[in-house]
């Protein structure tokens, strides 16, 4: 199995939703485009992933949202590393289709009182249904680490929620432990890394905004698998 040495994840870069939740109204949310200042923080962050990556070869998986797409193309990566696919399991929490601001500001009150975890949005998904299809997408990058010419380096761009539970997935993180963490910024990276001792520790940890609070026994915050 040709296991690569590193797995990047990156949140898109500021959109118009995140500067003026009221565009979720009159837009649906997978047409929202990058911000001006969306565009730059993705090219900054190309930079970074540049220097990474040298001349390798690159695996990228993008959500299909319109966000994503273009954040993508602000990294300016050369197309002959690049091997590109459109992953639809890497997509945004589904939170219904046209959104009534107040609505959705009061399901988040919910959500926060609940547990982003196991909320579910009324015409919509749960964390846990989103970690249901990561999970299932981990399944299948697994499967393509069995290609010997595997690049060595796979680029996963996607979303802040996405992002905190394929880490979860991946290093077996409590459901306490991912509620105890907030979501990486625009245009954030993450970096999986392959040790010599065969396993992936990541970069840098997300932030956390309280104590993990288990119900059974007290389960360290793994940042290697």
């Amino acid at each position: 199995m040709a296991r690569p040495r590193r797995i990047v994840l990156v949140r898109h870069g500021e959109s118009v939703g995140n500067a003026d939740d009221s565009v979720y109204e009159r837009e649906p949310d997978h047409a929202l485009a990058l911000t001006e200042k969306g565009w730059r923080q993705a090219e900054e962050t190309g930079k970074r992933l540049r220097e990474v990556f040298g001349h390798e070869r690159v695996s990228v998986y993008v959500s299909p949202y319109r966000r994503t797409h273009e954040t993508f193309r602000a990294f300016h990566l050369d197309p002959g590393q690049v091997r590109v696919r459109e992953e639809p399991r890497l997509r945004e929490q589904d939170w219904g289709n046209w959104q009534d601001r107040d609505d959705v500001r009061l399901q988040k009150a919910y959500r926060d009182a609940y547990g982003h975890f196991f909320y579910r949005f009324a015409q919509g998904e749960s964390g846990a249904d989103v970690y249901d299809r990561v999970g299932n997408f981990l399944e299948s990058l697994f499967r393509s680490f069995e290609a010997p010419d595997h690049p060595p380096n796979v680029l996963l761009v996607t979303h802040g929620l996405a992002m905190r539970l394929f880490c979860m997935r991946w290093f077996h993180w409590t459901v306490a432990e991912f509620e105890s963490l907030s979501n990486p910024g625009n245009a954030e990276m993450r970096m999986l890394v392959l040790g010599e001792d065969g396993k992936y520790a990541i970069d840098r940890p997300f932030e956390r905004w309280r104590e993990p609070e288990p119900y059974g026994d007290p389960q360290p915050y793994g940042i290697s698998g």
